[in-house]
């Protein structure tokens, strides 16, 4: 479902601080670092890992949690396709204004339709987007239900809930795949880690 466009007469306002000025002071380039998978896959668990390791690097890192969103910016959005849609576009422009300040963004959201995550990458430029699919089987994800969410989807009180009622569509060609059933969340995050250092987004 296409955005409404409300907003007329409104004209875009250039800076005089290039990006890679910013970058520049931060020795460090911005980039979204994209964690999709089921509830319970690791996610959540990586992206705080990752996100104290490039603290340990002197790089400046910013977290974005799918439930922490949901809290204030995305209070208004439940867990329709069309709500699941708006949430992950709004994200993805988040991600993309922190990216623009030489930030690493690091997303973790089930987002689980290709479309709406093909959608945020087209947005920003090429390399700024890196799809990290945190992989898990169903059974494994249903055993760990830290939030007990899984049981209360099983007995009908959750509905259109990711991988009982409602589909999860895995990446196909995402950066980088973690397998967390065979992966640590140490070892998830520093292959993270590892990837941005080579592929030069640690300086600048």
């Amino acid at each position: 479902m296409a955005t409404e466009v409300k907003a007329t007469n409104i004209t875009w306002h250039e800076g005089s601080v290039s990006r890679a000025e910013r970058e520049k002071l931060l020795n460090q380039k911005g980039v979204t670092v994209w964690m999709t998978g089921l509830s319970a896959s690791g996610k959540s668990t990586i992206a705080c890992i990752l996100e104290q390791m490039l603290l340990h690097e002197k790089k400046h890192a910013y977290r974005l949690d799918g439930d922490n969103v949901r809290h204030e910016l995305n209070k208004n959005l439940g867990f329709s396709a069309e709500d699941r849609a708006e949430n992950i576009r709004r994200i993805g422009e988040v991600a993309k204004l922190f990216a623009d300040a030489g930030v690493i963004a690091i997303t973790s959201f089930i987002s689980p339709y290709v479309k709406d995550r093909d959608a945020v990458r087209a947005n920003l430029k090429a390399g700024e987007f890196v799809e990290v699919y945190v992989k898990v089987s169903l059974e494994a994800a249903e055993k760990r239900d830290p939030k007990g969410l899984y049981k209360k989807a099983r007995a009908g009180q959750l509905k259109g809930f990711t991988g009982i009622d409602d589909p999860y569509e895995a990446p196909e060609k995402a950066e980088i795949v973690i397998d967390t059933e065979v992966v640590p969340p140490e070892g998830a995050a520093r292959q993270i880690l590892d990837y941005l250092e080579k592929g030069g987004y640690l300086t600048a």
